[in-house]
């Protein structure tokens, strides 16, 4: 019987890790680590989406446009999204075909920019969530929000982050192309940042797509793709190697397998913050609950042990 695809969601702070300066060097140099453990899964003849995050380098491009609007017209979010897609999809594919030149693994990879369909009245839009950009002291936050405008809020236990709106997906436009090419056996890079935030045009062009401000959480996005290609895994690549109750505290409790009812259980209490793993936890519950089989969330580190068993959170129905 023929595999199911799985989903890797690469995160975008394992791409570019924290208190490093993300050069592009060092982004190649972490994308590299990232994905040795994944070619293991294709020499297991699984076929394969890899997502991935953009939060740090979308807050940096968000940087540059703020820098340079008195030179330049400014993007809105959604073309830095598409810009980013292009560019990192790029940096993950020559990274996946170089690791599978040398492991002797013969396999096409392609990059497909991707529209993700958004409700253009996301609750959200007013109420911004959405981490973006390097980590700030908290003494520089008061200047940030003064002087650019931003919106700022704690990342927990981590520091304090600008936030953008962040609808929630609940299509992926080229889902059909993207099912087409994984199962000849492609990998794919799609979604990538979350994908492109759309909605269809109900009044001045009916069945337009038009592009909206804002960041879709990759999780969230993984998820839905993840459904619409029939994937049987989700597997979450992020900063720790564990889900864990009261986090950062003394009473920190690692994780090891969560059922769904728990995982709601826990959403439910704020056990999982909005802005870093509560996204994570429910993309996992819908992921399940759309037919997937399980969901695994690690760290870059330990993701050849958690796809072997021995490491991560497991979340199952």
């Amino acid at each position: 019987m023929k595999k199911r695809p799985i989903v890797v969601a690469l995160g975008g702070n394992a791409i570019t890790r924290e208190f490093e300066e993300g050069n592009i060097p060092q982004q190649f140099e972490n994308t590299r680590r990232s994905l040795e453990h994944i070619i293991g899964l294709l020499k297991e003849g699984f076929n394969m989406v890899i997502t991935h995050g953009n939060g740090p380098q979308v807050g940096n491009a968000l940087i540059r446009v703020e820098e340079s609007r008195h030179l330049v017209p400014p993007l809105p979010l959604g073309i830095i999204v598409a810009d980013l897609e292009g560019g990192m999809g790029y940096m993950i594919e020559q990274c996946l075909q170089n690791k599978m030149h040398d492991m002797g693994v013969k396999r096409q990879v392609a990059t497909l920019v991707t529209q993700v369909l958004v409700d253009k009245d996301d609750p959200s839009i007013k109420n911004p969530s959405k981490f973006v950009g390097p980590f700030f002291k908290k003494e520089q936050v008061p200047e940030l929000v003064e002087k650019r405008g931003w919106i700022m809020k704690e990342d927990k236990g981590r520091g304090y982050r600008r936030v953008v709106a962040s609808p929630k997906p609940i299509g992926i436009v080229e889902k059909d192309i993207i099912k087409h090419l994984v199962d000849m056996g492609v990998v794919v890079i799609a979604a990538g940042g979350g994908g492109i935030p759309v909605y269809i045009d109900h009044s001045k062009h009916p069945g337009w797509l038009e592009g909206l401000d804002g960041v879709i959480d990759k999780d969230l996005a993984s998820a839905v793709l993840g459904k619409e290609i029939d994937a049987e895994k989700l597997l979450i690549i992020t900063g720790v190697e564990k889900v864990a109750l009261n986090f950062c505290t003394p009473e920190q409790i690692d994780l090891d397998e969560l059922t769904i009812a728990d995982a709601r259980k826990y959403l439910a209490e704020g056990q999982f913050p909005k802005g870093s793993m509560g996204p994570k936890i429910e993309a996992a519950i819908n992921f399940i609950e759309g037919g997937g089989e399980e969901v695994i969330i690690t760290s870059i580190e330990k993701t050849g042990d958690a796809i072997k068993g021995k490491a991560g959170k497991r979340i199952h129905a």
